[in-house]
């Protein structure tokens, strides 16, 4: 459908309206995000979308390609089962190369391969262009046998010629190797070898690989810069801060890009000329971290960004920008939205956009600049009408020891002055993961039951700096829950909840918090939902769930540590005979993240206190629920079991 941006912004207006009374059918929370991970073709011809697909009682992702602006399929490359796309990247207007993952559940990212395929428009061409299967697949599998390593498209040349740039990072030993490949025939000439692990390259407009960032063995940045007249990569030292990493150069290679934070704060946005070193800040909040940049298609430099706290509102920071004045009309038409350039043709004619909010779960339209109309492509969640989603209100407060604290508060209709009932819902990670203002799935069907929904970023999320996230290291039990339990009473004292109906849900470390809210605050806590939870840290931090990945390991050592003693007193199995409010315990029989040792070590521990919990175990399940029949009845046994145990308010 055509639209005229005035006729756009109607459209939008409209969809600000108060609540229905009606509850929202249960399915339209059920299915996911069908349509996800547009790119648009160099020439503005085409576009690929992974598109999710009915396969028996799940939906699988797909790679669909369409011609534009009339959106008729031209071709599909669909994996075999498990398998899904994790990214992709136009290298030419007829081709794509795609990284190939595995989905271990709906609760956790799908995790690359470190496989690489080319295929064109059509679905025809395909070829394998790197990783373990290499020697079967390959055209040039005899030359370069299977790859024992993890690759990814690192960057993409300035003309989209069918090549690109790879990273190689080997399974074992110590190198990281940058590799020009070409997606037809998948010949490969090598860039650079750097004797460290797991490093990622920064490649300038033409073409050369100028910086290397990565993690050390004990996770802390590291970063190397290419000297032109040696040849060497040279390891940076000064005046790098707490956090440095630079991200793209203009298209002359005299500047570049990147994030910065002297001292652990927030990170900033600053621009760097790479011959003289200095440099000068875009961006900087005194709270988030600089996030959303939106870059300018021409200078391939950003001109706008937003901070990482509370509602993103975008900072303009480079008036010239031509880009930016587009950008700028184009908000202007979706108030209440926040809106992202996603890509853009190579002659700046055709520009692909989303727009996104609290309340709409986001739409990707096609923009023209000769005719200055929009092509509304299509919608993520299509089920979802935002005119019946709930506010996402941001939130901050004083944590008991002065700290300040910033949240999101998700409220549904109210009858009179009633209180809802509250829902206390501990993000997942948890380090250096935050809730955001965008649509939140769990937040908006609890909401739409009549839950007050409240999400603290407690200390240890991420967006506001390297201290902040650290500030959460082995304080899972400590500090991390006196922020939730400081934002559950602050919720309380605003009038905004009712403080005699308060249960705590959440999945993977919001499963661990949720069940150590209850054994700490039994009081204030009426019941606990466990989903995908981690609730035995001797079982987090055991090496034989980490061999071969001793970042991993040491990571965790120091987010809970490795003393037996402390890992008991931070476990919420050890403190099963605290909890008094009923607790539901989901899980998956297949999670790797979690093992479903952790949900039998909970249960078993509630068990012989006297409390035995409710149970739901889905058992070819991984890290949260795909099958549709899982998913329907984990909603259902969630809604009737806080309905049981924290009633509901009426939704109006």
């Amino acid at each position: 459908m055509r639209l005229q941006l005035a006729a756009l912004c109607a459209a939008v207006l409209s969809s600000q309206l108060t609540q229905a009374a009606a509850p929202v059918p249960l399915a339209s929370f059920v299915h996911e995000d069908q349509f996800s991970n547009p790119r648009l073709a160099p020439d503005g011809k085409h576009i690929a979308i992974t598109t999710r697909l009915p396969s028996g009682d799940r939906f699988v992702p797909v790679v669909t390609m369409y011609s534009l602006p009339d959106m008729k399929m031209t071709g599909a490359f669909r994996m075999p089962v498990f398998e899904v796309p994790v990214s992709y990247a136009w290298v030419s207007p007829t081709r794509l190369v795609v990284a190939k993952g595995r989905e271990f559940g709906s609760r956790e990212q799908p995790r690359a391969t470190g496989e690489l395929v080319a295929v064109n428009i059509d679905g025809s061409g395909q070829e394998y262009l790197f990783g373990y299967d290499m020697f079967k697949r390959s055209k040039r599998g005899d030359r370069y046998g299977d790859d024992y390593g993890h690759g990814y498209v690192e960057a993409l040349p300035r003309e989209r010629n069918g090549r690109f740039f790879l990273t190689s990072h080997a399974w074992e030993g110590k190198h990281s190797l940058l590799y020009d490949v070409n997606s037809v025939g998948a010949a490969r000439t090598l860039l650079a070898d750097i004797p460290m692990p797991d490093m990622s390259f920064v490649m300038q407009s033409n073409g050369k690989p100028r910086f290397a960032t990565g993690p050390d063995e004990e996770g802390h940045a590291i970063e190397f810069r290419r000297d032109d007249a040696s040849g060497r990569w040279v390891k940076l030292e000064k005046n790098l801060g707490r956090h440095y990493q630079p991200l793209a150069f203009n298209t002359l290679d005299t500047d570049f890009v990147a994030t910065y934070s002297p001292k652990g704060g927030p990170r900033q946005l600053v621009r760097e000329n790479l011959a003289s070193g200095a440099r000068t800040v875009l961006f900087e909040d005194a709270l988030g971290d600089v996030e959303g940049l939106q870059y300018d298609f021409r200078s391939r430099l950003p001109f706008a960004a937003h901070a990482g706290v509370g509602r993103p509102q975008t900072r303009y920071f480079d008036d010239s920008s031509e880009d930016a004045k587009l950008h700028k009309m184009l908000a202007a038409q979706f108030p209440d939205h926040f809106l992202n350039f996603i890509d853009a043709s190579d002659d700046g004619k055709w520009i692909l956009f989303g727009v996104a909010s609290d309340r709409d779960p986001g739409s990707f339209y096609l923009f023209d600049r000769g005719t200055m109309n929009a092509t509304l492509l299509f919608s993520g969640y299509e089920a979802i009408d935002p005119e019946l989603m709930a506010e996402r209100r941001p939130i901050s407060f004083k944590a008991r020891d002065g700290l300040e604290l910033h949240g999101f508060l998700t409220l549904p209709a109210k009858s009179g002055n009633a209180r809802p009932p509250l829902v206390v819902l501990p993000h997942g990670g948890p380090h250096g993961i935050e809730d955001d203002w965008f649509f939140d799935i769990d937040a908006q069907f609890l909401a739409n039951r009549g839950y007050a929904v409240l999400q603290v970023n407690f200390r240890g999320s991420g967006g506001r700096g390297v201290n902040f996230r650290e500030s959460g290291y082995r304080q899972w039990a400590g500090k991390m829950m006196n922020d939730l339990v400081d934002g559950t009473r602050w919720t309380i004292a605003q009038g905004l909840a009712d403080g005699d109906r308060v249960c705590a849900f959440g999945a993977s470390f919001g499963g661990y918090a949720s069940l150590m809210l209850a054994a700490q605050e039994p009081a204030l806590y009426k019941c606990a939902v466990g989903y995908a939870g981690v609730y035995d840290l001797n079982l987090l931090a055991k090496p034989e769930n980490n061999r071969l990945d001793n970042q991993m390991t040491s990571i965790i050592r120091r987010y809970v540590g490795d003393d037996k003693a402390e890992l008991d007193r931070n476990s919420p199995v050890t403190h099963a005979a605290k909890i008094t409010a009923p607790v539901l315990l989901v899980h998956g029989g297949n999670d790797k993240r979690a093992p479903v040792a952790h949900a039998d070590a909970m249960r078993a521990a509630l068990t012989a206190a006297g409390r035995p919990p409710e149970w739901f175990l889905a058992p070819n399940e991984g890290h949260g629920f795909y099958d549709t029949a899982n998913r329907t009845v984990f909603y259902e046994k969630l809604e009737a079991f806080l309905g049981k145990h924290i009633g509901k308010a009426t939704v109006h």
